[in-house]
């Protein structure tokens, strides 16, 4: 199997079996209770408030939007893409605020998508590193050109923006390397496919919860009102009273499929 990018074909390794959860349920379930794909992310990222409601809309409605890849060597389940079609005129205006109005517009609003958005990009911890992403995103790509859906975008998910979590996001997805292709190693492998930046998120997923849970999730005490930095937050926890609020930003990026 082969993905069409922007630049230029790009082949699935023999060993990598791609598939939808549409031509493999059962692989699907075997996602749902798989700890490596949860490992992925950092424990306070599973408890948006509203994520709830679009994740779990997936299936089966969609379950031909959904990506998995498996290690035809030993059956493990390597990669899992998930997205979502929307509803999107195309302009700026009517672009979602974030991943959040993105998947509450999809599930209250469900009638004729005209876009797919992609909501995770997932690899198994075991086969980091290797290049896989950039295949998840061109599967996406690839299963929404199936639907005659298009374009794909993503809320991106900025990997190294918890190195820098006072720098406002619009500044931050500005930041180029010498060659030009943005600072960010995730936004770098949007990018080298051929997407462009539409437009930062800085409020894209709401964690709104008890202190006690967001001490739990972070290891840290937070003993007084104020504006804490905690690892992997990309921005800061805002802790008033018995409540801590945080919101991740994202950056809009646009695949032309």
């Amino acid at each position: 199997m082969r993905f069409e990018t922007a630049e230029t074909p790009s082949e699935v390794p023999a060993w990598l079996e791609a598939s939808t959860a549409a031509e493999r349920p059962d692989l699907w379930e075997r996602a749902r209770d798989d700890d490596a794909f949860r490992e992925v992310w950092p424990e306070y990222n599973n408890h948006g408030n509203h994520t709830g409601r679009y994740f779990s809309a997936l299936y089966p409605r969609y379950a031909d939007l959904q990506i998995l890849f498996t290690d035809r060597r030993s059956g493990t389940l390597v990669a899992r893409g998930r997205t979502i079609p929307f509803r999107w005129d195309g302009t700026d205006a009517d672009l979602p605020d974030g991943i959040d109005a993105l998947g509450l517009r999809a599930v209250d609003e469900p009638d004729q998508p005209t876009a797919v958005s992609a909501l995770a990009a997932e690899i198994n911890p075991e086969y980091q590193g290797g290049g896989l992403s950039g295949l998840v995103v061109l599967a996406m790509g690839a299963a929404a050109r199936r639907r005659g859906l298009s374009p794909l975008v993503a809320p991106v998910r900025p990997s190294w923006k918890d190195r820098y979590p006072l720098t406002p996001i619009d500044r931050y997805a500005q930041w180029r390397r010498p060659d030009g292709l943005p600072f960010d190693p995730w936004m770098r492998v949007h990018a080298r496919l051929g997407a462009r930046i539409l437009r930062p998120a800085p409020k894209s997923l709401e964690i709104s919860a008890p202190v006690p849970d967001w001490e739990a999730w972070t290891g840290m005490a937070f003993p007084e009102d104020g504006a804490y930095v905690f690892s992997g937050g990309l921005a800061p926890l805002d802790v008033t009273g018995d409540n801590g609020a945080y919101w991740e930003p994202n950056v809009w990026m646009r695949h032309d499929v």
